[in-house]
């Protein structure tokens, strides 16, 4: 699967899209399709469902959203979808209106408090001593809150630092904990590829990731090559890991004895998207063949030996004029 294949799966489900901010079908309630548009808040940088309220927006346009707690700037990040109202648990909020130039203007200068905010807390950190790493400051859209992200090794007592801060900046602060990988995705960047990092750029949420789907696309497992920024393994290596498992389960395994043309090898590589198997044989040849046309040497495991067939009961005949122990 390719990236921009896997974006689209991200950021538009499978459904039919749908222009009309007005979609509504009649039939049973959980069965109706409602339109929605993804957004991502400004404030915690994660994306989530809208329902547009008759709003007009596109794609990167800006927008007032409700939240559990007052309101927020958001942007755009998903046109609008058709979906079934069963798919969500809970109600969907609302996009209340569009951005204004006002709100622009406001959520920049939040930008710059929340600058100003990162060197105060830093220096108050270093002041204090505590063993901890903060990312990143953000405002909410109203200025009455403010969140201080920070990365830890363990659990960090701050009830003197957020006194402080609180009547440094006169609003109400949390302190918000966070790993490495949400880490990169507040700072952002740009991965291996050149391109903006994944995680910042259309990832809702982080799937698991292993060293097994590094061995099945046959990378070398050199951490600097297979890690990210974060310092763990690549998001990207999921992107495609069921195409090689699917690729792979068609192909011998390494070190497995095959048939080709009536001689027996041996397997010592692949090439899995190709599926390509690099066949070496007894005098040193190495022959690169297609994998449907190798014949796999079934496996002798499943015969018994003469040993196996002594110890088995059923097997075992009473001598005549002895009795058996069973």
């Amino acid at each position: 699967m390719k990236l921009d294949e896997f974006m689209h799966q991200k950021l538009l489900p499978n459904n039919l899209i749908n222009n009309n901010n007005n979609l509504s079908i009649e039939g049973p309630e959980d069965d109706k399709l409602i339109n929605v548009i993804g957004v991502q808040i400004e404030l915690t940088g994660k994306i989530f469902d809208y329902l547009p309220n008759n709003v007009k927006l596109r794609y990167g346009d800006y927008c007032i959203i409700e939240m559990d707690k007052g309101i927020e700037i958001g942007k755009v990040y998903r046109p609008p979808f058709t979906i079934t109202k069963k798919q969500y648990r809970k109600p969907l909020k609302k996009v209340i209106r569009k951005a204004t130039p006002e709100d622009i203007e406001q959520k920049r200068r939040n930008i710059e408090k929340g600058h100003k905010g990162l060197l105060v807390c830093q220096k108050r950190i270093a002041e204090r001593g505590l063993p901890m790493k903060l990312v990143k400051v953000r405002y909410s859209f109203d200025g009455t809150k403010a969140i201080f992200y920070f990365t830890a090794e363990g659990r960090i007592d701050f009830r003197d630092l957020v006194k402080d801060l609180a009547g440094r900046f006169k609003t109400r602060i949390e302190m918000r904990q966070i790993g490495v990988r949400d880490e990169a995705r507040l700072i952002k960047g740009y991965g291996c590829c050149g391109r903006p990092l994944c995680c910042s750029l259309f990832l809702r949420d982080f799937e698991p990731v292993s060293i097994r789907m590094a061995k099945d696309q046959c990378l070398t497992l050199n951490p600097g090559k297979i890690s990210g920024i974060c310092g763990r393994l690549m998001c990207c290596l999921v992107y495609e890991a069921s195409q090689y498992e699917e690729i792979r389960k068609r192909l011998p395994k390494l070190s497995e004895r095959v048939k080709v043309n009536n001689e027996e090898g041996k397997v010592i590589s692949f090439d899995v998207l190709k599926e390509l198997v690099s066949v070496e044989f007894s005098d040193g040849r190495v022959l690169k063949i297609k994998g449907s046309e190798i014949q796999r040497i079934k496996s002798d495991s499943n015969k018994k030996s003469p040993k196996s067939a002594k110890l088995n009961p059923k097997n075992h005949v009473t001598k005549p004029g002895k009795l058996s122990n069973r």
